[in-house]
Parts: C-alpha cells; sequence; structure tokens
C-alpha cells in the first residue's frame, strides 16, 4: 500500500533542482515565476492526495495465520486464563487450529488440538441439529404441539397455551415462554444426579427449580435452558434412544467430530485428553471439571477443531453443498430467526458490520467457549478455554482474528452514490 501512495502522488509533480544560483529566486518576476509553480504544483499535490485517499479507503487485506504463542501467553497471563484452544476457518476449511498455554495448572500438562473441553452452551446447537434431523425425517414438525410429541411427561400448560402451543421451534429459540432463566451449574463428579423429568419438575437430587411456563409462546424472548430439555425429552420420546446416542449417529459422526462426545461423566478412556476447570484467578478447581446430565442444554465435551468442523458443514450445507446431516432447506431454519428474538432454531442470529453471522457462546463452572461463522462467506472461528475468566480472553482473542482476516464486522455500507461513469 505504501508503493501505491508514491506513486500516486510523484506524476502530478514537477521536481525542480534549488541552487542559490537560481536566476528566478534573484528577482521579483522569478519569485511570482516561483510562487505560480508552487500554487500549480500544490494544486496538482492536492489531487493526488484526493487519489491517495481513494487507494487507502479499501479494507486491509487479509494476513491470518496462526496466533503467536508469545503474545496468546501474554493475554492468558493477562487475563488469568490457564489454556485456551483456537480453530479458525477461511474459505469453507479450516485454516489452523492451536492450543495455547496448559490443561491443568496443577501438573503444567499442555494444551493441543486435540484437548477435550466443556462446550457448556455450545451444546445447545449441536442438540438442535439433531433436532432437525427428527423433523427432516418426518419423526414430528417444527410446529407441532410438543405435548403431543412428549410421551413419559407433560408441560403443564394451562391458560398460557390456550391460544398457541409450545412447540420444537419455540422450544429451540428460547420464545416457548418457560421461566426458568438459568443456566445449570452442573454437579460434583461424585454427586448423584437426576433424570430429565426429575430436572423438568425440580425433584432431588435435581440443585434447579422446576420448568415452567411464565408467559404464552411467542411473546418475548427469554433465555432458557430448561426449553431446551423439554425439547431433549420430545426428541427422545419420539425416536425411542437416549440422546447421547442420536447426536452421535446423526452428527458427531457424519461430520467427523471424532473429538467430541455427549457421554456424562466423561468417559474415563477420554479423561486425560480433557482439560481441568480454573476460577476467574486461574487457579485449579478442587474439582477436576462438573458433571452436566442437562446434555442438550450444556453436556457437550468437544474441541475446537470439531466445532469448526460444525460450523463449515452449516455453512456448506446453506449453499446446498452439503448434506451429511441436513438438507439445504433444513439447514436455513437453524439460521433463520423465528421472529422474537435473537434466536433461530438453536443459533443466534446477527448483524455485524455489513455482514450476517450465527453464532453461540458457552458458560460452564471453569470453562468458557465461543464460536462464529459468516452466514455466506467462508470464514468463522471457535475458541474455548478452561478458566471462569475466559470470556474476557475469548472477545480480546476474537477482536484481533477478526482484524487479521479482514472480516466485513468493520465494513461499512457502501455510500449511495451512482458509481459509473463516462461510457461504463
Amino acid at each position: 500500500m505504501y508503493s501505491l501512495l508514491v506513486f500516486s502522488v510523484a506524476p502530478f509533480l514537477r521536481v525542480e533542482p534549488v541552487s542559490p544560483s537560481a536566476p528566478w529566486l534573484d528577482n521579483r518576476a522569478g519569485r511570482q515565476y516561483h510562487l505560480s509553480r508552487m500554487g500549480a504544483d500544490m494544486r496538482k499535490l492536492a489531487i493526488g492526495c484526493v487519489l491517495v485517499l481513494v487507494v487507502v479507503s479499501p479494507r486491509a487485506q487479509p494476513s491470518g495465520g496462526p496466533l503467536a504463542v508469545a503474545a496468546v501467553q501474554e493475554l492468558l497471563t493477562q487475563f488469568h486464563v490457564p489454556g485456551v484452544s483456537i480453530a479458525v476457518i477461511k474459505n469453507f476449511q479450516i485454516d489452523w487450529a492451536n492450543g495455547y498455554g496448559v490443561a491443568d495448572a496443577a501438573t503444567g500438562t499442555v494444551v493441543t488440538a486435540d484437548t477435550l473441553f466443556q462446550a457448556a452452551s455450545i451444546s445447545k446447537t449441536i442438540a438442535a441439529m439433531t433436532s432437525m434431523k427428527a423433523v427432516q425425517d418426518g419423526r414430528f414438525t417444527l410446529d407441532q404441539d410438543v405435548n403431543t410429541i412428549l410421551k413419559s411427561w407433560k408441560l403443564p400448560g394451562g391458560e398460557w397455551t390456550r391460544d398457541r402451543p409450545v412447540t420444537p421451534r419455540t422450544l429451540m429459540s428460547h420464545t416457548s415462554g418457560t421461566g426458568d432463566g438459568f443456566g445449570f451449574p452442573g454437579y460434583a463428579p461424585a454427586a448423584a444426579v437426576p433424570s430429565v423429568v426429575q430436572i423438568l419438575d425440580g425433584l432431588p437430587p435435581s440443585n434447579r427449580e422446576k420448568v415452567r411456563l411464565e408467559r404464552p409462546p411467542m411473546t418475548g424472548f427469554k433465555y432458557s435452558g430448561g426449553a431446551v430439555m423439554i425439547e431433549q425429552l420430545a426428541l427422545t420420546d419420539a425416536v425411542g434412544r437416549p440422546f447421547a446416542e442420536l447426536a452421535r449417529d446423526w452428527v458427531l459422526k457424519p461430520i467427523g467430530m471424532t473429538n467430541s462426545t455427549y457421554d456424562q461423566p466423561l468417559p474415563a478412556s477420554r479423561q486425560a485428553q480433557a482439560a481441568r476447570a480454573h476460577d476467574r484467578a486461574g487457579k485449579r478447581m478442587d474439582d477436576p471439571w462438573h458433571v452436566y446430565p442437562e446434555l442438550a442444554a450444556a453436556g457437550l465435551w468437544t474441541t475446537s477443531t470439531d466445532l469448526a468442523k460444525f460450523l463449515i458443514e452449516v455453512q456448506l450445507s446453506l449453499l446446498g453443498k452439503s448434506n451429511r446431516v441436513l438438507k439445504q432447506s433444513s439447514m436455513i431454519e437453524m439460521v433463520t430467526p423465528v421472529g422474537v428474538g435473537p434466536f433461530a432454531v438453536g443459533f443466534t442470529v446477527e448483524k455485524q458490520g455489513e455482514g450476517w453471522y450465527f453464532m453461540h457462546g458457552g458458560s460452564n463452572w471453569g470453562f468458557q467457549c465461543d464460536m462464529i461463522a459468516h452466514r455466506a462467506r467462508g470464514y468463522g472461528m471457535a475458541i474455548m478455554t478452561n478458566g471462569d475468566n475466559g470470556g474476557a480472553l475469548i472477545r480480546e482473542l476474537r477482536t484481533r482474528l477478526e482484524h487479521d482476516y479482514a472480516w466485513d464486522v468493520f465494513d461499512k455500507p457502501i455510500p449511495r452514490t451512482y458509481g459509473p461513469r463516462g461510457n461504463q
């Protein structure tokens, strides 16, 4: 860009040699000539400056590439987060995936691209795709009364559902009217865990209150992990198989997410591969992690690489270029806001700069994570951390990577002026 600056100005300037003996410096006529030439040259310089503005105004070209270890380590120290795993998508492919820092502050085990992290609420997106597969296969519809799908439990409706039922679409977009409004704290590895029905009814050993309606469906948006658990139960009742198996066979395996599982507790064979939970100061928690029986809402263990594979599958399916899980029309439902609130079926959808993005974050006990991808262009990223202060780190990393790859989150609207001139 700097060489362009030189050549866009230089053609408009005539460089004159300056010498004490120059005749036009010794008399009034010479001074007038000099001033006249200066004025002409300054006008040309101004024109050149305008061209300079035209040259430098487009956004910078992407540089990309893995982040330097030292730079990331500095951020890990600054934000008191032991480790982070990052996968970056470019042109519908994983451009790079790296681990930084340590998976366990107590042992110093390093983070690699294969280190497992808890996906927390990102679990809801893979769960939504699993439900969409059931919809695509004709097991139920997105707009069917969920109580006609449920067999082992029923959602009390009363006056709230007199005019409109709770449906899978409203459950997965947080517009069903359920009023729990809470996340799930999980359970110590040695603790008893509740069944899905016990979770929904708030019965021991559940550590949360019951999940019930507080308003009619589609009258407002309120994030609800409980609603996602109702949808999980509807899915398993309709198909007759455990949720973890459905997600594995219908989504994880077809996409190639080989380092992902909804098995809770985490199987012993995978525990050495998993990061440990840390507090906001970066200190290792007493328990290595919490167990989450709320599988669809918070129970996925995965890697940033596998999440990137998932995002790419969504992107390609939206373009009609892949159907390993869903066909294009089914995938479109996952990125089309339902009309109330920011959610589609599973994803948050948001305009940033001049681009539209689908995304989801997650926060479990000792883990923070985030993923985002462009709706039409082939870029995105997944970032996973093993610390309660991971959110601040993720925001900084995401901003740096968006700059490095020149995402359109920084683009401004094109001015509403007529561009072509002359014979164009």
